[in-house]
């Protein structure tokens, strides 16, 4: 009997848990297709920035003003804002051209945290035909008397506001800051949140010292980042209902199979991919039939799970004796 691979993310049937995550390789037709070709089993979209909608509305907005301002009569040429599609067409035509291009479930990256356009436009990539849709909520609090939970209230009054508008299953991308990580998944989930994403890799500023400014900088993951991700799914497997998807960090068959070991029902792969390139699908898709078949498991779903935190064999090894173990054993490295 073929062995099963296949899972189930935010309610969708994948014939894997590889998907490829938000990037430039997910951008054009026909690197979608590309992608479905060598094994993967869905793709998240390059994410639509909350300032491309602001920007976009915002000279919408003034082209409208100059235009009426030239000519009276011309503000019966203009459509009312609220009932004409006035956001970025380019990507609500990769929805749709991606639907025509491809089979596998296209899911459509959100960057922002404000309410803004997000209910509308939410709406219009459901309408282009996307299977779901990916929040990726990147806020920086900058005041002493931003509490934690009044932001922690403000994701999830965003999360909700959004399911409302929607019929498409929708998750969250999250960061590993909070105070209480399984706190806020708990409230996530009960906003309406489909599954979460764990976790986003918050690009931060570098400083150059010539100009004296700040500077962006991108550096890809490296698999020792999967570590973090490993003991939080570990931990909320058992307690939340909602899919759970490992990022930031796969890059070999082994980083999927531990991810899968702790509870992901799903692997999201970019840096290993712009690396080996698209091909790198197929030999992961590979070396884990191999995995399951030398460790006769005969199906990923009877995988998952099986070392979170509640049937593990050892759970204090994601807990403090785990930290205290592994500065001993360096220590006595070091003697040595």
């Amino acid at each position: 009997m073929p062995i099963d691979i296949s899972t189930h993310y935010l309610g969708l049937q994948l014939d894997s848990p590889l998907i490829v995550s938000a990037c430039p390789l997910t951008g054009t037709p026909d690197s979608l297709s590309a992608i479905q070709e060598a094994g993967g089993a869905a793709a998240v979209l390059p994410s639509l920035f909350e300032e491309q909608i602001e920007h976009y509305e915002l000279e919408t907005a003034r082209l409208h003003d100059y235009q009426t301002d030239s000519m009276a009569e011309s503000l019966s040429f203009f459509p009312e804002m609220n009932s004409y599609n006035t956001g970025p067409e380019k990507y609500l035509d990769l929805i749709r051209n991606a639907k025509k291009a491809t089979s596998i479930p296209i899911i459509a990256s959100l960057n922002g945290f404000t309410r803004g356009g997000w209910l509308y436009y939410a709406r219009l990539i459901e309408q282009a035909g996307a299977d779901a849709i990916e929040l990726n909520i990147y806020d920086i609090p900058r005041k002493s008397s931003e509490r934690s939970t009044d932001v922690e209230l403000q994701y999830c009054e965003l999360v909700a506001a959004l399911k409302h508008r929607l019929t498409i299953p929708l998750a969250i991308k999250i960061g590993p800051y909070f105070s209480s990580i399984p706190s806020i998944a708990k409230s996530l989930t009960e906003a309406g949140a489909d599954g979460l994403v764990l976790f986003n890799r918050y690009l931060a500023p570098d400083i150059d010292l010539d100009s004296l400014q700040f500077k962006p900088v991108l550096e890809l993951s490296r698999p020792a980042e999967l570590r973090l991700t490993l003991r939080w799914i570990a931990i909320l497997r058992d307690q939340i209902a909602a899919s759970l998807a490992a990022t930031g960090g796969v890059h070999q068959s082994e980083d999927v199979v531990k991810s899968l070991l702790v509870g992901a029902d799903v692997t999201m792969l970019a840096s290993s991919l712009i690396q080996n390139g698209i091909e790198h699908l197929r030999s992961l898709k590979a070396e884990l039939l191999v995995w399951l078949e030398r460790h006769q498991y005969e199906s990923v779903q009877q995988l998952k799970g099986s070392m979170s935190y509640e049937h593990c064999s050892n759970p204090d090894g994601l807990l403090r004796a785990n930290y205290l173990r592994a500065l001993t054993c360096y220590t006595n490295q070091l003697r040595t």
